[in-house]
């Protein structure tokens, strides 16, 4: 008989981790790690917000100014605005830096929601839209329906000029993420577009891939209105946050940083670019793929992982003349293959803690498990 993979409870009661770092399903379900703003569209391999909280609480005060050089979906900005303390990101992806800008704005509620309830009343006339199949690029033709693609685009020019119009956009890739012609089970990652009925594990019945992108778009305007809305009530009076849509490794930066909290792309585990393909495709953004650190493309050969490794100690030695003395770095990484002693040393970084940490998944029984590193350093004096 097959034995049966340990619940999380029985886990954490055999494991040696840090359990402030560390939650099980039951203690933080998925709606808490993606509460408010940190919703508006997924994003693969960012580290929860409860993390960060813990982090700020313990290496921080409110008031103080953060810094992360790999910035990505903006969980750490988010999180210094809610716990009182301004924050800088540095991401090199433009969808990256288009995400944490619309997260971290200020907003004047009522003249949002005018203008996203404006937008919704018109979704319906999208329906209508000339599906030609020769709408957008190669790529859009393969990965939508005729009639999802022109629903798209329609929503893509309604937009256009609209005071709110990159929150928008990003409802709009929110939206071109469902719309795929992909399995409900490999929305993720997936490997080629779907174009027959196919049995759905996710369901349990069988699924058509999607036709339409008008019910995406309508559902996720409105989702989005209310996670601002919120955000808007938590995050501290005066506290701000920059994005720069920058090089971490060559960037010169200006003014004092009290510490730095990130999660660097891992070697060779998500093409961070081809995951929000779609977004560059729907909305031409700048494509800098090529200087981009950890792509899948690059593989984990020996070259690739030397190229990682002098990826992430340049950045770390850039930002170093712009942090206080003494500063923490905290730096959660996926660690197996152990480069990050190493990367610390070539950086200039002195280890003062690790944390090793268990990473929450959706359901309470697994086949594996996944853990993360907490690196706490600070640069040597």
């Amino acid at each position: 008989m097959r034995a049966m993979a340990l619940t999380q409870e029985a886990l954490y009661r055999e494991l040696d981790f840090d359990l402030e770092l560390s939650w099980s399903e039951r203690d933080l379900p998925e709606r808490e790690r993606t509460k408010h703003v940190h919703r508006l569209h997924p994003y693969l391999g960012k580290f929860i917000p409860q993390l960060v909280e813990v982090l700020l609480g313990r290496y921080f005060r409110p008031g103080q100014h953060v810094l992360d050089p790999f910035a990505g979906s903006g969980t750490t900005l988010v999180q210094s605005l809610e716990s009182g303390l301004d924050a800088t990101g540095i991401d090199i992806a433009a969808f990256n830096c288009l995400l944490m800008q619309v997260k971290t704005r200020r907003y004047e509620l009522f003249s949002l929601e005018r203008e996203i309830r404006s937008v919704v009343a018109e979704l319906d006339s999208l329906a209508e839209s000339d599906a030609s199949p020769a709408y957008g690029s190669a790529y859009l033709n393969d990965w939508y329906a005729p009639q999802a693609l022109a629903e798209l685009i329609g929503f893509r020019e309604l937009i256009t000029g609209r005071e709110h119009a990159d929150l928008l956009r990003v409802v709009l890739t929110r939206a071109a993420r469902s719309a795929r012609r992909t399995r409900h089970f490999d929305l993720e990652f997936p490997r080629e577009p779907q174009l027959e009925p196919y049995w759905c594990h996710k369901h349990r019945h069988t699924c058509r891939p999607v036709e339409t992108a008008s019910h995406f778009l309508r559902r996720y305007a409105l989702d989005t209105l209310k996670r601002v809305k919120e955000f808007q009530r938590l995050r501290s009076r005066g506290r701000e946050a920059i994005v720069m849509h920058a090089d971490s490794c060559l960037i010169p930066l200006e003014g004092t940083y009290d510490g730095i909290i990130t999660s660097p792309p891992y070697p060779g585990l998500i093409d961070y670019h081809e995951q929000h393909r779609y977004a560059y495709e729907l909305l031409a953004l700048d494509d800098r793929r090529e200087q981009e650190l950890g792509a899948a493309a690059t593989g984990t050969g020996r070259a690739a992982l030397s190229s990682y490794c002098d990826g992430i100690a340049r950045v770390l030695e850039n930002v170093r003349p712009a942090l206080r003395p003494g500063a923490p770095v905290a730096i959660v990484v996926n660690d197996r293959r152990d480069l990050y002693p190493e990367i610390l040393i070539r950086a200039g970084l002195e280890l003062e803690d690790r944390h090793r940490r268990h990473v929450n998944r959706r359901t309470g029984r697994r086949a594996g498990e996944f853990y993360e590193d907490v690196l706490i350093a600070r640069y040597a004096r």
